[in-house]
């Protein structure tokens, strides 16, 4: 099951993206690449096989994987709190 993705989160990876957007999807290219090279793949084949800007499609996967990241690490710490 995914986490819930709050306001809080989604208002933390937009800071952190909007920052300087062409440097931090580089970034995560090289990170999911790192995490997780199946899902960096996908990413890369559905921005490729689109008529929409590869890069506005990978910016949107590379976002949503973040807010999921941040949201299951949120969902974490608060089980843990509660253990």
């Amino acid at each position: 099951m995914l986490p819930v993705i709050t306001e809080e989160t989604a208002s933390t990876a937009f800071n952190e993206i909007f920052q300087d957007m062409p440097a931090w999807r580089k970034k995560m290219i090289h990170y999911i690449k790192d995490e997780n090279p199946e899902i960096n793949t996908a990413i890369i084949e559905a921005a490729n096989k689109t008529d929409l800007d590869p890069k506005a499609v990978a910016l949107g996967a590379y976002m949503t994987y973040l807010m999921i990241e941040l949201a299951s690490k949120d969902a974490d710490a608060i089980m843990d709190c509660n253990e």
